[in-house]
């Protein structure tokens, strides 16, 4: 007898009794990536309107450009730009324009009682001295009258008239004769008189 093939296979036999299968792996698959389809004008979702939430608190924008609130710049920013109202020649009576710089000075007077004004008269360089002196008191006291109708207390005000001593734009013609037919508002800390 030969032993030499039954020695190989029982040797087989022994080594592929004594081996361990290793667990069968299953293979999953994965899924394909491909782009998502073109979005078409008939694709799109519908959404709903946005609707903006109403402010709840509506104040006055913001003006970088703007003086510090309390200022004597923020008084011209307030009066529109400067602190004059303007007359026509040989007039004293507001114009409408007039009263509504007037009208912001006032506002601003009441919300900064520290402050108090001189209000000064002023006339072009046409007729007397004496002329433009009285001419230049009924305009400050022009002003002065619409600033205490609209609440500033007279205390708080004084006059004076400087006639045609202190003009604004030295030309000799009717542009330069307008601006300096004003009443300027000078507003000073503390009392006056």
């Amino acid at each position: 007898m030969n032993i030499k093939p039954i020695a190989i296979s029982l040797t087989v036999l022994a080594l592929t009794a004594c081996a361990t299968k290793a667990p069968v792996q299953e293979v999953q698959e994965r899924p394909e990536v491909t782009a998502p389809p073109p979005v078409t004008q008939e694709a799109r979702p519908t959404l709903p309107p946005v609707v903006q939430a109403p402010s709840v608190v509506q104040g006055p924008t913001f003006d970088p450009n703007a003086p510090v609130p309390g200022s004597i710049e923020d008084f011209a920013y307030q009066s529109g730009g400067e602190p004059r109202v303007y007359f026509g020649y040989n007039r004293y009576d507001l114009t409408e324009d007039a009263r509504n710089a007037l009208r912001n000075q006032a506002q601003w007077l009441q919300s900064y009682s520290n402050f108090n004004a001189i209000v000064e008269g002023n006339a072009d360089e046409r007729g007397t001295r004496e002329y433009n002196l009285a001419l230049g008191a009924r305009r400050a006291d022009s002003v002065k009258a619409f600033l205490v109708s609209q609440g500033v207390s007279p205390s708080r005000l004084t006059t004076v008239s400087y006639g045609k001593e202190r003009p604004i734009d030295g030309r000799s013609n009717e542009a330069g004769w307008s601006r300096n037919r004003n009443g300027h508002t000078n507003i000073t800390v503390g009392s006056i008189g």
